[in-house]
């Protein structure tokens, strides 16, 4: 396999952000058969299936190489246009960021708003759990990643963040309700639960750290997967939850929500990892996510 020509690795790159051959076509200004042929071209070149050919189409492993490649060369050609005098012309730095619903709802976006915009850079958000946006870095999908992960994905740097603080918490009735027949460590297991989506585990975790047993949180589970729709779905009584501190503490000064037990927290370390790329626009975001992270989240590990 010789060099791979620039326009087919671009090609691969706009197939994976834009999610299908249509959109890719109309990103590049090209024809969705000129997209096909040259994403068919650039397998044959390298001999394996870039692609999986669902909706929207995921990098296979092969591709997640290609993909990693091809974001990497567009963010050195852009700081080359940039060195030249030409960015103008290429428009915003694009920057595909991975990052945690609570995260985005807490902290993360005021961190943003204090990234310099001269020049120009596009925030492209990919909402993912915590313990899971090290994969998007992985797959080549992101440059960046607000993770739970300590350990570096291959090629990224990785620095701690802080601790993301979370209340085990319930609104007054259903703790009168489902709460009140005896220790907590012997109702909780059976009340019902407020769960983000089924990867989450928090909640398991919690309950087994409370009843050193191995039985999680109760089988009556609402699934709420927004930050904000979570926090309300607490407050409101559907069930209990751990809800980021920034969220709780207005609830539980105003007494819409109650604490099971004042002063057991659960922290969540977060860590920050990235490319190694020297990319001005990337160093500039990192920067200034880790100085509000140090602002807004507990203190470092």
């Amino acid at each position: 396999m010789n060099e791979l020509p620039f326009d087919q690795v671009r090609t691969l790159l706009a197939v994976v952000d834009e999610g299908t051959f249509d959109a890719a076509a109309a990103a590049l200004h090209v024809t969705p058969s000129a997209v096909s042929q040259r994403i068919k071209t650039l397998e044959q070149r390298t001999g394996r299936v870039l692609l999986m050919r669902t909706k929207p189409v995921r990098p296979t492993e092969s591709g997640e190489v290609v993909v990693r490649f091809a974001r990497q060369l567009a963010a050195l050609e852009r700081d080359m246009h940039s060195e030249l005098g030409i960015a103008a012309e290429a428009g915003p730095v694009r920057v595909p960021i991975a990052v945690n619903a609570d995260s985005l709802a807490t902290w993360f976006l005021p961190a943003l708003t204090r990234v310099p915009q001269d020049p120009p850079i596009c925030f492209d958000l990919h909402r993912e759990d915590e313990a899971h946006t090290a994969a998007l870095l992985r797959e080549g999908r992101v440059m960046a990643a607000v993770t739970s992960s300590a350990e570096p994905v291959v090629g990224c740097t990785v620095r701690p963040l802080g601790r993301a603080r979370y209340l085990p918490v319930a609104s007054p009735r259903f703790a009168a309700r489902h709460l009140s027949a005896g220790p907590l460590e012997r109702c909780l297991p059976d009340a019902p639960v407020i769960v983000f989506d089924r990867r989450d585990e928090i909640q398991d975790r919690f309950v087994r750290s409370l009843t050193s047993q191995a039985t999680g949180a109760g089988r009556l589970r609402h699934y709420v997967p927004t930050s904000e729709g979570f926090c309300d779905a607490v407050a409101t009584g559907l069930g209990w939850g751990l809800v980021p501190e920034p969220q709780a503490a207005p609830l539980l000064r105003s007494g819409a929500l109650r604490e099971l037990v004042p002063g057991r927290r659960v922290d969540v370390p977060l860590y920050w990892q990235q490319w190694k790329l020297d990319v001005p626009a990337l160093a500039l975001v990192a920067e200034t996510v880790a100085e509000v992270a140090a602002e807004s989240l507990h203190g470092r590990d």
